[in-house]
C-alpha cells in the first residue's frame, strides 16, 4: 500500500505570488501517517540529522523510501512545472525544536526546491507553525500559516524572497525535510555538514556527567 496520496498533491492549490509554494494538508491519509509517526525515530537533541543518522521504525522507512522515488519527484515537478527527475536530493530529519528556532530566513541558494513533510499529533501550541511570509522583516506579514500536522507537506521553490519562519516553540516538532539541489556537489556539501554536527551532538552525549561540572 502506498504512504503518499499523489492525487491529494495533484489536488492542492498552487500560489506563484510572491514565490512558488503549494500546501497539502492531507499528503498522507490519516491512519497512514499515524503508523509513520508512531515508527518516527526518537531524536533528543533539535536541529536537523541526515537520515542515516536516524534509526526510525518500518513504516517511517517505507516512507523515506517512497518520497525518495521517482512518482514522488514527478507529481512535485509537474506541480511546480520544473523537472526534478534525476536532481540531486538532500534529506534529513528533525523531531526537536529550540527555542531560538524559527527566525526568518530563505534557504541557502544550493536549494532548488524545499519540501517539509510533518509527523506532530494535533497541533494546538502558537508557536511552531510555518509561516510563508511576504518579507523578511514581519513575522506577522504572512501569506499561510501551516499547523506542523500530521501527514501535511509544504513545498516551495526556493527564491530570494522565499521568507518563511515561525513563532517561538520549545519541544519535539517532527518532520522530514527533502531538498532538490540545484548540484550534486551542492548536495554532497550541504550533507557534510549536517553529518558533522550530527558527530558532535553525538560524542557530547558520552561526555561523563562529573567532566561537565568540572
Amino acid at each position: 500500500m502506498k504512504l503518499i496520496d499523489l492525487d491529494a498533491l495533484a489536488r492542492a492549490p498552487l500560489a506563484r505570488e510572491p514565490f512558488t509554494f503549494t500546501v497539502a494538508p492531507d499528503l498522507i491519509p490519516a491512519e497512514r501517517a499515524v503508523a509513520i509517526r508512531a515508527d518516527f525515530p526518537e531524536i533528543a537533541d533539535s536541529g536537523l540529522l541526515p537520515v542515516e543518522a536516524t534509526n526510525g521504525g518500518p513504516a517511517f522507512r517505507a516512507f523515506l523510501d517512497e518520497i525518495d522515488g521517482p512518482d514522488f519527484a514527478r507529481a512535485l515537478g509537474d506541480k511546480f512545472g520544473v523537472d526534478l527527475m534525476g536532481r540531486a536530493k538532500m534529506m534529513t530529519v528533525r523531531g526537536r525544536c529550540a527555542a531560538k528556532d524559527g527566525r526568518i530566513h530563505t534557504d541557502s541558494a544550493a536549494k532548488f526546491v524545499t519540501v517539509l513533510v510533518y509527523f506532530n499529533d494535533s497541533w494546538e501550541a502558537k508557536g511552531g507553525r510555518l509561516r510563508l511570509l511576504r518579507s523578511s522583516v514581519d513575522l506577522n506579514d504572512m501569506i499561510a500559516e501551516v499547523p506542523p500536522e500530521a501527514g501535511t507537506m509544504v513545498a516551495f521553490r526556493r527564491a530570494d524572497n522565499s521568507y518563511h519562519g515561525h513563532e517561538p516553540f520549545e519541544g519535539v516538532r517532527r518532520y522530514v525535510m527533502i531538498n532538490f539541489m540545484t548540484s550534486d556537489f551542492a548536495a554532497s556539501r550541504e550533507l557534510m555538514r549536517h553529518r558533522l554536527s550530527a558527530r558532535v551532538k553525538q560524542a557530547a552525549h558520552w561526555v561523563r556527567p562529573e567532566t561537565v561540572h568540572a
